[in-house]
């Protein structure tokens, strides 16, 4: 199993440990409230040959604490392939969940909390999609990854915001439909010249951001570096010095040591990136996703207790969604 930057998991880690690695972020006396469930989660995962995945957006002591699998979604949709477990527990959103178990068709795969969803996983449905291959008929359909299965499966092709462009290109057509994040397709759109139509999708957390935020970050501490993440609008993106997923938003760290950096995106992403770079200074504008907050020790915890909430797919579904994520993957 992985951990955070590629670390083996050391399955005798005490919680004064894993404190150490969180200690930067997290307040000694927070820590000792989550303590119990963190030492319950650990016994349980070896009890039930579970793993954790958590994706980028989860709080430090899920993050750091308690996952052996962390990134963004391309990088868990990735790893969810080579788990050797019977049990995946799924720190993130329902459409995440859903992916782990169109991979992980014979495993156990649980979402702590049913109502952790997506704004825009709830922007499109697959009756959406019947009508925009009637309006723009032999075009196809690249479907972002944050969307139900039933929408995957209507589609021809997944992508992530880390390989968006790269999956545009890769179907050597001038025209695709990219759904369903309106400023995702946008900001590609100025990458490739692949004509790119767009649905009007937006993540809540990411349409909050606007140009006057970026220059107000740059006035008020001189000398920051702006990353924003691609579900920003376009006018962010441009204003910003680097766009990428959260996983090139890390990586992008890690290379340039920025003395002072600001990550257009949810909150615990600097967070989660800061517990690696105490010399980076990070500027922390507040954008919280309601659902990623839906995870917690205490659910986490609940789920390998009482084996909720098992995650089901249609198996009709998941055999042509199960073929759209493929096709990402392969690219």
């Amino acid at each position: 199993m992985e951990h955070n930057g590629g670390a083996t998991v050391n399955q005798s880690l005490t919680t004064d440990d894993l404190y150490q690695r969180v200690s930067r972020v997290v307040p000694k006396a927070e820590w000792m409230m989550f303590e119990d469930d963190v030492q319950a989660i650990l016994r349980l995962k070896r009890e039930r040959n579970a793993v954790i995945l958590a994706h980028n957006y989860q709080t430090p002591e899920i993050f750091h604490g308690v996952a052996d699998i962390v990134g963004d979604s391309l990088a868990l949709a990735r790893k969810a392939i080579d788990i050797e477990a019977d049990v995946i527990v799924l720190a993130g959103v329902h459409f995440m969940a859903e992916t782990a178990k169109l991979l992980n068709p014979e495993k156990t795969v649980l979402i702590p909390d049913m109502a952790a969803g997506c704004s825009l996983a709830d922007s499109i449905t697959p009756e959406d999609i019947a009508l925009l291959r009637a309006a723009h008929p032999g075009v196809p359909i690249i479907t972002y990854v944050n969307t139900s299965a039933a929408v995957k499966a209507a589609s021809d092709i997944c992508c992530t915001s880390g390989n968006a462009k790269q999956v545009v290109e890769s179907l050597g057509v001038p025209r695709v439909l990219m759904i369903p994040d309106e400023y995702l397709a946008r900001n590609v759109a100025r990458e490739t010249d692949v004509e790119i139509l767009a649905w009007h999708g937006h993540c809540e957390v990411h349409e909050l951001f606007n140009a006057e935020d970026v220059r107000q970050l740059r006035e008020n501490h001189p000398g920051v570096t702006v990353l924003a993440h691609p579900e920003c609008p376009p006018e962010v993106v441009a204003a910003a010095d680097f766009a990428g997923s959260t996983a090139v938003m890390s990586d992008y760290v890690a290379a340039k040591r920025p003395a002072r950096v600001v990550l257009l995106t949810e909150c615990s992403m600097s967070d989660n990136v800061a517990v690696h770079h105490p010399d980076v200074e990070f500027i922390r504008p507040c954008n919280l996703c309601p659902h990623m907050k839906r995870i917690t020790l205490s659910n986490i915890r609940t789920a390998l207790e009482q084996n909720h909430h098992e995650v089901v797919v249609d198996p009709e579904v998941a055999v042509a969604a199960r073929r759209a994520v493929e096709r990402m993957l392969a690219i």
